[in-house]
């Protein structure tokens, strides 16, 4: 048996395979798992727990019916979907975790993140996630209409386009000393993340740091069990190695 972890699958209209490829999984690898954890961004857009669109219907039942199943599902807040709210939860059977959280995965205690807040080099992003993430925001976006909540997630997703190619890639990506803090300040050795979107396994300075992958071309899946962790794909087999990282010009 062993503990799978996924995330950033960024669920849409737009992706129907990356659902097919989801639901795929949840009936015929996830059933065999002791629980499945998704790290965020499990879908594209979520605009409130009372609006939530007739696609998405089979993602719920079928999480639901991994429920029921037995295996416990839990799920954290990505930077594109903090909306999930009580209701998702209800509905899919699932069980919301707070970002971070340190769980034992088998005798190791491990931290648990989305991989946004590692990313700490990128000031205006945590500036404008700190804003979204304010009760008082939330409130307000989700007493307006549904055209308006529409419209403000397009214009986000299309500054965050914009400003994402004109960012250097170091920015983007965690900042070493925040790893630290966050490593020291949890007592861990083993932390798992996504956000970033280059599934790796990481061994420095005697932490051992989980990337999980995007879903936008294969399936990546974190498998763990009492001997350790492997990165795998669900289109391709064992990731490989990352290539060296690019010299910026």
């Amino acid at each position: 048996m062993s503990t799978l972890f996924i995330s950033d699958l960024h669920l849409s209209l737009e992706q129907p395979a990356s659902s097919g490829l989801f639901l795929q999984f949840l009936a015929d690898q996830a059933p065999r798992a002791e629980a499945l954890y998704i790290l965020g961004d499990l879908f594209e857009v979520w605009l409130g727990d009372d609006l939530i669109p007739p696609e998405v219907q089979p993602i719920l039942d079928a999480l639901r019916t991994l429920r029921e199943y037995g295996v416990p599902v839990y799920v954290m807040h990505g930077n594109r979907d903090f909306l999930l709210g009580g209701r998702f939860a209800a509905l899919s059977g699932v069980t919301l975790l707070e970002d971070p959280t340190v769980i034992d995965l088998y005798g190791t205690p491990t931290l648990l993140m989305h991989g946004d807040l590692l990313c700490s080099d990128d000031t205006p992003y945590q500036e404008m996630r700190t804003m979204l993430r304010r009760p008082e925001w939330i409130t307000a976006f989700l007493a307006k209409s549904t055209a308006e909540r529409i419209a403000f997630a397009r214009s986000l997703r299309e500054r965050s386009k914009e400003e994402t190619g004109a960012k250097a890639e170091a920015i983007m990506d965690i900042s070493a000393a925040t790893l630290r803090q966050y490593v020291a300040r949890h007592n861990v050795r083993r932390l798992i993340h996504g956000h970033t979107h280059r599934p790796a396994i990481h061994h420095e300075s005697g932490i051992e740091r989980c990337v999980l992958g995007d879903w936008y071309q294969q399936g990546s899946v974190l498998r763990c069990d009492q001997h350790g962790c492997q990165l795998e794909s669900l289109s391709a087999g064992i990731v490989p190695p990352p290539p060296p990282p690019r010299q910026r010009q």
